[in-house]
């Protein structure tokens, strides 16, 4: 990728001489017959019924109302089968190899010993569990659900910004923009062959199943959710509700002879799989942190014994380090004897002096991460920051170099959007989400996420994006 040419962007639905491209013909004709102000009542109508199903997400560290409505943009974006199965094959291959990762790291460590990335970049990151060396999990799966952030720069360049292995969010998003298209446009569902999504709750439910400890004909399933207050607890409540499983804090589950139980009106019950949204720090007080009243008490030592699974698994989050990301490709390579289908954005590791000093010469050109950072928090994107910024962002770097990394400004597609003004272009990236069972299976599409402010590049919720409803269409 010539980082020269990112500040020209990829229009998804219209050609550069005003065309509209094939994949979105027959929604371009749609959209042109449509009377006026048809959309912004059926958007109306949309935000009704995201108030009415309490589809929101909380905001920490601001005054005021901590609890969002989660924006939805009601022009969809839509995706070719072929350029679809070209990344459904990069996104399994990737999980592969950082699923083969995270067991060898925990194991014999073979990557370490081969030189391609270092026992420091491993062991000190603070994501590493020593608790896990050795321990053997079903299908040696430890990321069972991946979030893989894609951004696309042209027609067929798509490029992996993100792995998010720990406690990826926004599929409920995804399943919920799609029933509001299908309630509020059925007639579009009749003009186009949608691929479905609905049947993620059931992908994922058979995906914890076959996580379960061996010989579990019927394991018993969970969602732990930290509680109400915590920003996904929607999507905890709707995909418990839609596995048909229970949904639970770390109060409602105790642990007896290495035996994970929940607490049930007719008594204890066995609990074998534990889909968990609580990070690593919170899961067990006595191994982790002991203030931590959101886990359970000996979750970890049921855990090492095999009588409980946990998806994900503990000490996946050493791989979704953002220094860590450098590495995948060479991880295709070493573990599955591959070339990578999917391109890493160009990085820079401010821990090496060469390019901490090109860096520091180009901030007001560059985005930088904190490598142990998500939610769009902590970041400095140069082109869009005040010079004061900038500044106050060098000496943060200049403090601490290792805890950051440095990636060009790219300019990321845009897709038609309902703004104020009408329908206009606004940046959007794609979350799809990787299932890793027996199987690494994928439904057709993910969540796409849109930054609403004009020129912004920065989609987050928790920042001011909004999402759209992704269409893969059948062949």
């Amino acid at each position: 990728m010539d980082t020269k040419t990112l500040k020209k962007y990829f229009n998804e639905m219209y050609a550069d001489n005003g065309a509209v491209r094939e994949i979105y013909g027959r929604y371009g004709r749609w959209l042109k017959d449509l009377p006026d102000g048809t959309l912004e009542r059926r958007n109306a109508e949309a935000e009704l019924l995201f108030r009415r199903l309490g589809i929101t997400f909380a905001v920490y560290g601001e005054a005021g109302e901590a609890e969002r409505l989660i924006p939805f943009d009601i022009v969809p974006r839509i995706f070719g089968a072929s350029e679809w199965q070209r990344l459904e094959l990069g996104l399994k291959q990737r999980v592969r190899a950082l699923n083969a990762f995270l067991h060898d790291i925990y194991h014999d460590q073979e990557i370490i010993k081969a030189g391609i990335i270092s026992a420091h970049q491993v062991l000190n990151n603070a994501q590493y569990r020593p608790e896990m060396k050795g321990i053997d999990l079903p299908n040696q799966v430890y990321a069972h659900i991946a979030g893989i952030d894609l951004v696309r720069i042209a027609e067929n360049d798509f490029y992996v910004l993100e792995d998010n292995l720990r406690t990826p969010s926004g599929v409920s998003y995804m399943l919920e923009n799609r029933k509001t298209m299908m309630r509020l446009f059925p007639e579009l569902f009749v003009k186009h062959a949608v691929e479905p999504v609905e049947h993620y709750p059931q992908m994922l439910l058979n995906t914890l199943r076959e996580g379960a400890p061996p010989n579990v004909a019927y394991p018993v399933i969970v969602v732990m959710t930290p509680g109400s207050y915590n920003s996904a607890y929607f999507e905890h409540a709707y995909l418990a509700s839609q596995m048909g499983v229970e949904l639970v804090e770390g109060q409602d589950l105790f642990v007896h002879q290495q035996k994970v139980y929940m607490h049930t009106t007719e008594g204890p019950q066995q609990v074998h799989v534990i889909y968990r949204r609580v990070d690593d720090d919170f899961i067990d007080p006595r191994i982790f942190r002991p203030d931590s009243t959101l886990g359970v008490p000996g979750l970890m030592e049921a855990y090492c014994s095999g009588n409980v699974a946990l998806a994900n698994g503990v000490g996946t989050g050493v791989a979704d380090d953002k220094s860590t990301y450098l590495f995948v490709p060479e991880m295709i390579r070493f573990y599955l004897g591959e070339a990578p289908l999917l391109s890493n954005v160009p990085t820079w590791r401010l821990s090496e002096p060469e390019d901490l000093s090109y860096v520091l010469e180009h901030l007001p050109e560059l985005v930088i991460k904190e490598v142990q950072g998500s939610g769009g928090y902590g970041m400095l994107v140069g082109p869009t920051s005040s010079k004061a910024e900038i500044e106050a962002y060098r000496l943060r770097i200049l403090a601490e170099p290792a805890k950051f990394i440095a990636q060009p400004t790219l300019a990321l597609s845009s897709c038609p959007t309902l703004v104020e003004s009408g329908v206009a272009p606004r940046h959007v990236d794609l979350r799809p989400f990787v299932l890793s069972g027996k199987d690494v299976r994928i439904v057709p599409g993910g969540l796409t996420r849109v930054a609403l402010t004009e020129g912004s590049l920065v989609v987050n919720s928790s920042q001011g994006g909004g999402t759209k409803d992704t269409w893969v269409l059948e062949d």
